[in-house]
């Protein structure tokens, strides 16, 4: 083989090594998030609230600031280290101290911090002047998902879990993803434009954070604790943030989805909403047969128990296989306490209905290899409740 033929196979393959490359970047292509972050965004979120345009100038404000620093300092650094080198015959100065440069480096650092620290206090006070709002909504933090519920205002009394809605197969790589990957969800918060909302943060479990990049908002929540934010939405729309506190196994499956609706449109939710859920309503007396209370709990598996044990009850990590499981086969009262109260790694789920609970614990005590054949009325959870 001559040199010639073996540079030409070595150019053919190169060409095409980077053709595969060009093939593969080109099916990585990736849209704007709609509310979320745009494909190579380099600044912060674009602001839909005062807040956070104010966010917007104090950053840039700021880097400007640290830019002229960073240039005079190291440009004079430089300039004397050129100016007066050694090679050129510069003799170093002899003088132990000055007055002067003591006071001039005190002073402009000072002045400069005092700068910098008066419009970053009052966006802060204004941040966390959470009074006079129109409609205060509670959000609580559970592994893993975030629970609503509208104490005051228009709307006061709806109440909702919002779930991450991605489908498993994109999850797992097994399908192609949407331009909301993880940032999408079952239950949507609803607010009306223009209006102050109040945002009271806790935690079933664990620390998380309730944040919305857009509203300028990142507000933890904190297990026995209330924390309160707010923002006022001037733009029309859907806006997505995530829990950003690290949480748990999870933690990058639950998003944050606000749609920001006209006053109109919001009236209308909560009429659709409150209906909803008086059709939705439990009655914790009704007693329910096998098949019924196997087609509702397996419902309610999916949305809050497979994430951590699997669609198949298998289990894994922290959380165990209720396939098989002695707890689960064993005797109620057990199984009663650990929903209600928690174990381990599995979190309380006392925020469930009565009838979601003894739903689901049918289902899982006759699903996959359990055969108990029992029954579990919301009455059985209500009396568990009043024992606990």
């Amino acid at each position: 083989m001559n040199l010639n033929t073996t540079t030409t196979r070595l150019v053919t393959g190169v060409i095409a090594s980077i053709g595969g490359l060009s093939a593969s970047f080109a099916a990585l292509a990736y849209n704007d998030m709609p509310g979320g972050p745009a494909v190579r965004q380099l600044n912060f979120a674009a602001p839909v609230t005062k807040i956070m345009e104010e966010i917007h100038w104090l950053h840039w404000f700021m880097m400007i600031i640290c830019a002229v620093i960073f240039i005079a300092v190291f440009g004079a650094m430089f300039y004397s280290i050129f100016k007066h080198r050694k090679s050129k015959g510069s003799k170093p100065a002899d003088f132990h101290e000055s007055t002067t440069v003591e006071i001039i480096w005190t002073i402009i650092p000072l002045i400069i911090v005092i700068g910098m620290a008066l419009p970053a206090t009052k966006t802060v006070v204004a941040m966390k002047d959470t009074t006079n709002a129109d409609i205060t909504i509670k959000a609580t933090g559970y592994q893993w998902k975030w629970g609503y519920d509208y104490i005051k205002g228009e709307g006061e009394g709806i109440a909702f879990l919002s779930t991450l809605s991605t489908p498993r197969d994109q999850i797992n790589n097994l399908a192609e993803k949407s331009d909301t990957y993880l940032m999408e969800v079952d239950n949507e918060v609803v607010v009306p434009v223009n209006k102050k909302i109040r945002v009271i943060t806790t935690a079933n479990d664990v620390i998380h954070s309730w944040t919305v990049q857009g509203f300028g908002v990142k507000q933890d929540a904190i297990p026995g604790f209330v924390r309160d934010a707010w923002f006022k939405a001037e733009k029309i729309g859907t806006y997505r943030g995530q829990c950003s506190e690290l949480c748990g196994k999870e933690h990058a499956f639950m998003p944050i989805v606000v749609k920001v609706v006209s006053d109109e449109d919001y009236s209308a939710w909560v009429s659709s909403k409150k209906k909803e859920m008086a059709a939705l309503a439990d009655d914790p007396s009704k007693t329910y047969t096998l098949e019924e209370a196997k087609e509702r709990g397996a419902k309610v598996y999916a949305a809050n128990c497979q994430v951590c044990h699997q669609p198949n009850g298998k289990g894994g990590g922290a959380f165990p296989a209720l396939d098989g499981s002695k707890v689960v086969n064993g005797p109620k009262e057990g199984q009663y306490q650990i929903l209600l109260n928690g174990k381990n790694a599995m979190p309380k789920w006392a925020s469930l209905s009565d009838t979601e609970l003894a739903s689901v614990m049918t289902f899982t005590r006759n699903s996959w290899g359990n055969h108990t054949g029992e029954v579990i009325q919301p009455s059985d959870f209500v009396a568990a409740r009043a024992a606990k």
